[in-house]
């Protein structure tokens, strides 16, 4: 994957660009929320730490190691939120799609869906992955839900995986899209989203 080239993705509901450093001002309509951030590694609930959460999201970009995009809804034109590939082993034709965060009235509305569906669409396709897993912290049953929701296989719990917030280990539950499952979920969970023609 090349970290270095722009990847503008969109359908009908949401257009994925990289994030940058001057998205700063936009994202902080829908950041400062504390809940939002519960369960993440890092926050953004704030100017300090959101500033923070974008200049690391850029420079993992720089760096070769994530590939972070800007939510844009089509509808208003807004930044909702922020996603990312990352875990990327071209070897293994594997990726992960994390780091996901949409602001509280953007949420269940059907956006995260229609990014999910632009991130797993390139995926198989234009990257030629097998594999794309998901992962989210344990205690976070409104992520958990999601992930099921979208056709992901939940795989199991990686016990004390990772430092999180507050000196926490968490344990992380692992969620998976295999390319076989690819197109009938193209067909069902994601049908609003493929193009007809």
């Amino acid at each position: 994957m090349n970290f270095s080239a722009p990847i503008v993705l969109e359908n009908s509901r949401v257009r994925l660009r990289p994030l940058e450093i001057g998205d700063f001002d936009a994202l902080k309509a829908v950041a400062f929320d504390a809940e939002l951030w519960r369960y993440t590694l890092t926050r953004g609930d704030d100017a300090v730490s959101l500033a923070a959460y974008v200049r690391q999201a850029v420079e993992a970009r720089e760096q070769g190691l994530r590939y972070p995009f800007a939510i844009i809804d089509r509808a208003s034109g807004q930044i909702i939120g922020s996603t990312s590939y990352y875990n990327v082993s071209e070897t293994d034709q594997r990726i992960s799609i994390g780091y996901t965060w949409v602001g509280a009235k953007f949420q269940r509305t059907g956006l995260n869906r229609a990014a999910k569906h632009l991130l797993l669409s390139h995926a198989f396709g234009q990257l030629s992955c097998e594999r794309v897993e998901l992962e989210t912290d344990s205690r976070n049953n409104k992520s958990r839900e999601a992930m099921l929701r979208m056709g992901a296989t939940e795989e199991g719990t990686l016990r004390s995986h990772r430092p999180t917030q507050g000196g926490i280990r968490r344990d992380t539950v692992i969620f998976s899209v295999i390319k076989p499952e690819w197109s009938e979920l193209r067909q069902s969970v994601f049908q609003e989203f493929e193009v007809r023609g």
